[in-house]
């Protein structure tokens, strides 16, 4: 199915590839349906945590699952609202593999007036390496 409002959710998924986070991490947007998106974290020495095994930062994997939780929350949306973090739960099942770019395939299961719920999970080739579940605030653009 696709997402709610297309030319919205495009600009809205451009935008947030813009982030200076998303950037320095080379974040990339693969595809959206509703309820679900898929970002990809390519492999560089800029998000190694331990050089001596060239294993991914966990606070790369933290910032991919949190970024795509966020923006699947978006392919729900007619309009622009903001939608903040209120927690985030990350299990590590095991390390990613060096040299192998990250995805992260997150989906937003419940909706209500005020909370997105939400679920992840990142992996290399079929092999999981993190679970996430988040909740996030809606707040409507310009409420006070």
């Amino acid at each position: 199915m696709a997402v709610r409002n297309p030319a919205f959710f495009d600009q809205l998924q451009r935008w947030f590839m813009t982030l200076p986070h998303c950037q320095v991490l080379g974040l990339e947007y693969v595809e959206a349906d509703a309820g679900s998106v898929l970002l990809r974290l390519p492999y560089s020495e800029a998000i190694v945590g331990n050089p001596e095994t060239g294993v991914v930062h966990g606070g790369a994997v933290t910032t991919l699952i949190d970024t795509a939780s966020g923006t699947c929350i978006y392919t729900l949306f007619d309009a622009p609202e903001s939608v903040a973090t209120l927690d985030l739960r990350i299990d590590y099942l095991r390390p990613a593999t060096a040299g192998v770019a990250v995805l992260c395939r997150a989906e937003c299961y419940r909706l209500t007036s005020q909370i997105a719920f939400t679920r992840a999970v990142a992996y290399q080739d079929e092999r999981e390496i993190a679970h996430g579940v988040g909740t996030f605030m809606r707040t409507q653009v310009g409420a006070a």
